[in-house]
């Protein structure tokens, strides 16, 4: 498999962060229907453009107040059972308790740390299409002006009722797949309270685990 090229990959990682962080340019074909997983994607942007443009609030509270529109928007037990694979069944409750917690605090201090990053990049809604088991693809650019327009991808899974994300592909990068690699062999190498370990010493140090 060819290796990414360093800078693709920071590009990539760092338009997780711009691809919530931008203002949404209305499709031809616009979602009507509030539950769906283009809606679930406009509306996830709106609502933190609403809370970037409050200038009462300072970066902190700003990040913050992100972090709960993004959990409210991810569905981080069926992300947290991808990235672990195989590996979810060596998890007992607390176990996966655990690492949920960690992990989420993982994302936010990872990519959180970016909300100044952006600078009035928009977002187009290109298309959306029907994937196994159910899932649904929502195919975005991030629009900068110029070469570097990024292409993102969410998948969304509907569970009791309600359409969540629970991948963001980067220009043919995927968060579950980068992650799932890295955590695989942390796990067999020392089991999960190992990585729950490293999560927690990440975050508390506020670095990010090496990308594959």
């Amino acid at each position: 498999m060819t290796s990414t090229s360093p800078t693709i990959r920071v590009n990539a990682w760092l338009a997780l962060v711009l691809a919530l962080l931008a203002i949404v340019v209305p499709a031809p074909a616009r979602a009507t229907d509030d539950n769906t997983p283009t809606a679930l994607v406009e509306q996830t942007t709106s609502r933190v453009l609403a809370i970037l443009a409050d200038h009462a609030l300072s970066a902190d509270e700003k990040r913050h107040r992100i972090e709960d529109v993004v959990y409210d928007s991810v569905d981080f037990e069926t992300l947290s059972r991808l990235v672990l694979a195989r590996n979810w069944s060596r998890f007992n409750d607390d176990q996966r308790v655990a690492f949920m917690d960690a992990f989420k605090q993982h994302l936010s201090m990872t990519y959180g740390r970016n909300v100044e990053s952006y600078h009035n990049e928009k977002v187009t809604i290109l298309s959306s299409r029907a994937e196994s088991q159910g899932d649904w693809t929502v195919k975005t650019k991030i629009l900068r002006g110029g070469p570097g327009d990024i292409s993102v991808d969410y998948r969304a899974r509907q569970r009791d009722g309600r359409w969540r994300i629970i991948d963001v592909i980067i220009e043919g990068v995927s968060l579950v797949s980068n992650f799932r690699s890295q955590f695989q062999d942390v796990v067999s190498n020392g089991g999960p309270d190992h990585l729950i370990t490293l999560l927690r010493e990440k975050n508390a140090k506020g670095e990010p685990l090496k990308t594959s």
